[in-house]
């Protein structure tokens, strides 16, 4: 694990716990938001760190299983991981248990294009859904961990605890919350969405089921977008004998880069002299791709060590830089950083040979409904004269709309309202601390509200690839775990 998650648990638990919650006989209550990855790992982490406490850990998550959230609840045969099954797992210090619980059940034996023939997984994505979801089964059999089925609506501070209201009409008091929600969804940039809305083939957001089952084998279309969720759409048109000219347009023209042919080592050191600007930091990537590539290393292993070592860099950037960082280098640094599977770089290999892809740098301009048509005018980069084209489906594939994530549900909204919550200074999520207390406009952390996964990514640096998410869900459980025995303390003095 990373040396930022492995402090002693003692010291990461808050000297004072304000407001504290009233001395109750009864056992301490969890409420963990959101059930895919992150929910799921810190639901399963905490039930095994208090196996002795048992604490009621609840999970609201709308889904029937928990462990899928938005990535791993999909049956698109061309949904695939884009990280090697070897390196996937619920286990921070175990990172190949994914792999051997795939081997045990011969899980791949009906996807035959799963196996590379370097030897590397890439299986469906479903299938690690699959694998998370086998692992909580044992905590919810016995009662460790319970499965509310519903979306949470409102969530307040009432009496020194949580008072938690869901669309299923119950109302639950917990001690502890921890936010785990799911991404927001993608924001169609400028006028799109309200000018485009009535077209039957505008797809918004790709996330919603059946979302691409409105175009046609021969539709011409255009995608928003250039990263993995337009790799995905493109890859699952392709599967579907989707045959029609595709344009994915981008305002860099930024394709997401694919794996290298074997394995690359770590190479490089960004933190013996730590940058303290965006341009510091991109000129020692730079030196370090140089200086690998004459040794016969790949910019990947450079990459990857950026990432190992991403947190402490993240932390040692001013705010103004990180933002820098945000604005000018973050899309340079996802197409390089979330590779897109093989098989799926294939499909895009292919349709460009075959003159069916085109990938655009640029913006949308215009567009407007004529008829059956989506008349856009595109605006390449770099170039006066705009581009007249008519399609007849446009796909969003923007990314999430982070900056807008107290807007995507009513209750985060009102726990903003409330002084509860704030918008990360880099608008990459929510606004935390290092030990992932959840800050409000006042600037003050609420010991018992935590912030989990993704939306926690202002504060972290680094927490959108798997690896990082179940690792700092790993670290949740253990502040979550070090406050309860705080409470039982303060609740029950010796």
């Amino acid at each position: 694990m990373s040396g930022f998650y492995a402090r002693p648990i003692e010291a990461t638990v808050s000297a004072i716990m304000q407001p504290k919650p009233p001395p109750t006989s009864g056992k301490p209550v969890v409420a963990i938001i959101g059930g895919g990855v992150s929910g799921a790992g810190v639901a399963y982490h905490l039930a095994r760190m208090t196996a002795d406490a048992h604490p009621v850990i609840l999970v609201f998550e709308p889904r029937a299983e928990l462990g899928r959230g938005l990535a791993y609840d999909t049956d698109d045969p061309a949904h695939r991981i884009n990280v090697p099954a070897a390196k996937m797992s619920l286990q921070p210090d175990d990172q190949g248990e994914f792999q051997a619980w795939i081997e045990a059940r011969d899980a791949v034996a009906c996807d035959p294009e799963a196996k590379r023939p370097d030897g590397q997984v890439f299986p469906r994505r479903r299938l690690f859904g699959d694998y998370v979801a086998s692992l909580l089964k044992p905590f919810l059999d016995d009662g460790s961990v319970r499965h509310c089925r519903a979306a949470v609506s409102h969530v307040e501070r009432r009496a020194g605890r949580w008072s938690i209201r869901d669309d299923k009409g119950g109302v639950t008091e917990a001690d502890i919350v921890a936010i785990a929600t799911s991404h927001p969804p993608p924001a169609a940039p400028g006028r799109l969405a309200s000018r485009l809305a009535a077209h039957p083939r505008f797809v918004a957001d790709t996330t919603k089921s059946g979302a691409l089952d409105v175009i046609r084998p021969h539709d011409r279309v255009l995608v928003i977008g250039n990263g993995l969720t337009a790799a995905d759409v493109i890859a699952s048109l392709a599967g579907r004998g989707h045959d029609g000219a595709v344009t994915a347009i981008s305002r860099r023209g930024l394709r997401s880069r694919g794996h290298a042919p074997v394995p690359q080592p770590l190479f490089g050191d960004f933190v013996a002299d730590p940058a303290h600007s965006a341009v510091s930091l991109l000129a020692g990537i730079r030196a370090a791709i140089s200086v690998a590539k004459a040794q016969g290393i790949s910019w990947h292993g450079v990459l990857d060590q950026v990432r190992a070592q991403g947190h402490d860099l993240w932390r040692g950037l001013p705010i103004a830089e990180r933002r820098r960082l945000v604005r000018h280098l973050r899309p340079y640094w996802d197409v390089h950083r979330f590779r897109i599977a093989p098989q799926v770089e294939t499909v895009l290999d292919m349709a460009i040979a075959a003159g069916r892809l085109e990938i655009l740098a640029g913006s949308v301009a215009d567009a407007r409904i004529e008829g059956e048509l989506i008349a856009c005018t595109l605006q390449p980069r770099h170039q006066r004269q705009p581009l007249e084209r008519s399609y007849d489906a446009v796909v969003v594939t923007t990314g999430p709309a982070h900056g807008g994530i107290l807007d995507t549900q009513p209750w985060l909204a009102a726990l903003a309202a409330t002084g509860h919550l704030s918008l990360d200074p880099t608008g990459l999520g929510l606004a935390c601390t290092e030990r992932s207390e959840a800050i409000g406009p006042s600037g003050t952390a609420d010991p018992s509200l935590l912030v989990s996964g993704p939306l926690a990514r202002g504060t972290f640096g680094e927490l959108m690839g798997l690896p990082q998410v179940t690792e700092h869900a790993f670290f949740i459980a253990a502040e979550i775990a070090a406050k309860l025995r705080q409470l039982e303390s303060e609740t029950h003095p010796a």
